[in-house]
């Protein structure tokens, strides 16, 4: 099959690849649209993510829409000629995590695109892509195969929107407007949250948030951002979500919660510890959570996205073909012109 295959830093092929073998209780997915993200931008630019260094060439990409092409012995959940979408995290299903619903942190997990595992498990950068067949999602008829792939961006906003509780009726701030950020910002927005802000250093973010109906876009460099977080807020918004991943960002959540609010961590904030003001922590009683992935949210965003409650199709920028993957990972580096990417096999 034809993939786009990561060879290091700065370096993708597009070539003749060996298509990946379909076994019992798996789906062979021909590969309609892949969202490029955050993590795919990570290994290009500099050949590792994080701790995971891959071993040998493989295959990025893990936001995607599919039809299937064939299933394997004993899969009954999907049949061929159907689309899909995916969970592109497969855990696996017997362990304490797994049996009591937290998916998402199983230590066995394996992801498509990423070099977690030894060696790198091939992502959805090609023309075809296996996966367990309960990663599939079915699709509704009328849905773009562009906004089907944005399914995995939202389940990540779906999920950090969980871990903050109740969000209805209250003050949000999201620290960082990229694609994540605007997700949650939609997300609680639809579940109820007002006011809703976001803040974000790039002007065309702070634009397009507005744009996409939040409440007000702060400019966190602004000499006057406490005064408009009070006007907003009075002491504090009662939730803050993170979804920057810049150390100084997740340093100013501390300021900008309110006493007994939650801060919820979505943004990966590179491989080092920082620190945090635990004495804020303790004397305000604010609440510090993780958000990892997503659990059991891919359905749930398939809805509220078929129900026009979140429009996630103003969020893609542009779509490729596959022997222009490099274009596309050099516009989606670019935070002042683009937001979601995709490439289409």
């Amino acid at each position: 099959m034809k993939a786009a295959v990561l060879h290091g830093a700065g370096d993708i092929r597009i070539e003749s690849y060996r298509q990946p073998e379909l076994r019992p209780g798996m789906v062979l997915l021909r590969t309609h649209r892949v969202g490029l993200c955050g993590t795919d931008l990570h290994y290009y630019e500099h050949g590792y993510n994080g701790t995971f260094v891959p071993d040998r060439p493989f295959i990025l990409g893990h936001e995607l829409s599919a039809e299937v092409a064939a299933v394997g012995e004993d899969v009954d959940t999907v049949k061929v000629g159907q689309r899909v979408t995916v969970n592109p995290s497969r855990s696996c299903g017997f362990c304490v995590y797994c049996k009591g619903g937290q998916i998402n942190l199983c230590r066995k997990i394996i992801m498509l695109g990423s070099a977690s595992t030894t060696p790198p498990t091939d992502g959805a950068l090609a023309e075809f892509v296996v996966v367990r067949a309960d990663q599939c999602h079915l699709l509704p008829a009328d849905m773009d195969d562009g906004i089907g792939a944005m399914m995995e961006p939202l389940s990540v906003a779906l999920h950090a929107i969980r871990r903050a509780g109740t969000v209805s009726g209250k003050r949000v701030l999201v620290i960082g407007g990229g694609t994540i950020g605007l997700l949650v910002a939609m997300t609680a927005r639809a579940f109820g949250a007002v006011p809703v802000a976001v803040s974000d250093i790039v002007a065309a973010r702070r634009q397009k948030a507005v744009e996409l109906g939040v409440d007000v876009a702060l400019d966190p460099a602004a000499r006057d951002l406490h005064e408009k977080v009070r006007e907003l807020a009075g002491l504090g918004f009662d939730m803050v979500f993170e979804a920057s991943g810049a150390p100084p960002a997740l340093r100013s959540a501390f300021d900008l919660v309110s006493p007994g609010g939650t801060i919820v961590q979505i943004g990966t904030v590179g491989a080092g510890d920082i620190p945090i003001p635990v004495n804020q922590l303790m004397v305000r009683e604010i609440n510090f959570r993780g958000s990892m992935r997503y659990g059991d949210t891919f359905d749930e965003a398939i809805r509220l996205v078929a129900a026009g409650r979140i429009n996630v199709n103003s969020l893609i920028n542009n779509v490729f073909a596959l022997e222009d993957s490099v274009k596309a990972l050099h516009l989606a580096a670019d935070k002042s012109l683009a937001l979601k990417v995709q490439i289409k096999p």
